[in-house]
């Protein structure tokens, strides 16, 4: 027998680009699908929200300043380095939901080509969303999309990786900012990813993971006054007062439909962006 002890991995929040504990101190133990141990996983506090509400709002205006092309461009290194670990990821997807292999492998697969997906509509989403307008008069007017800002999600508790994808990557796309409470109880997949955004060339803040009870911090996050919008898809029972809390703030709420995620990709993308319009007079 070795006399080596293992080190083992604490997993942490991701908050403005940093793995960091909660500022509580707190941890809880994360177990397989099969009941048994698996992870310590950082249990954030309201303290830790508040803190990754503010990295995502001071984010978020660089991030939209980027030209959509380059935004593309790095959700698409995020796919890359995806892509690098895929074998860690599948692991752990089978993990937690409990199915074999293959079928994890599979999973993670179709996961990591979402995120391709979603790389490939960031310069896309004016022509789909916007447009010009007939009007009576000497006038261009242009109907032009733009984010809400700061998008709160509660992420699907059954789909471990490819719900949190759906629900993280479609407002990133489409310019916003992201804070995210990853499932619960399988937190490990979402944290993963969460971690390689930090060296996918994604601007600190812009995308923040935490972990930790859902009832706890889906509440905090639904009525903090800065926060634009929240992605229901893995509140469950609790999306309707949930959504009574967000009417509070006037945020944009999007409810899931079906199991746990929250519906067609189109109204996904749709979900987080305003409609600003533009009048320009035509030249002689």
């Amino acid at each position: 027998m070795s006399d080596r002890l293992d080190v083992r991995k604490t997993y942490k929040l991701v908050v403005n680009g940093a793995f960091t504990r909660s500022e509580s101190g707190r941890s809880y133990e994360v177990t397989n699908a099969a009941g048994e141990f698996w992870a310590n996983v950082a249990q954030g506090s309201r303290k830790d929200l508040r803190d990754a509400v503010r990295a995502a709002r001071a984010a978020q205006a660089k991030w939209w300043a980027a030209t959509a092309y380059n935004r593309g461009q790095v959700i698409y290194r995020l796919a890359e380095m995806a892509e690098s670990r895929r074998a860690e990821l599948a692991e752990h997807v089978a993990a937690a939901e409990g199915i074999d292999p293959a079928a994890a492998a599979a999973s993670v697969g179709r996961g990591i080509d979402r995120i391709v997906w979603y790389a490939g509509w960031t310069d896309k989403v004016t022509q789909v969303f916007g447009g010009a307008n007939p009007v009576a008069g000497p006038f261009f007017n242009f109907s032009l999309p733009v984010p809400c800002g700061v998008v709160g999600v509660v992420a699907p508790e059954d789909s471990s990786f490819e719900g949190f994808v759906d629900a993280v990557l479609a407002p990133l796309a489409t310019g916003n900012a992201v804070v995210a409470i990853a499932s619960e109880t399988r937190p490990t997949p979402a944290i993963l990813l969460g971690e390689m955004t930090t060296t996918a060339d994604v601007p600190a803040g812009l995308c923040n993971v935490l972990s930790g009870r859902r009832d706890e911090l889906a509440a905090a996050l639904c009525t903090h006054e800065d926060v634009d919008g929240v992605d229901l898809a893995g509140a469950g029972d609790a999306a309707g007062a949930l959504a009574v809390l967000a009417a509070g703030s006037i945020k944009r709420v999007l409810r899931a439909r079906g199991h746990g995620r929250a519906g067609d990709d189109a109204r996904r993308l749709r979900a987080f962006i305003e409609t600003s319009t533009v009048w320009h007079t035509i030249g002689q």
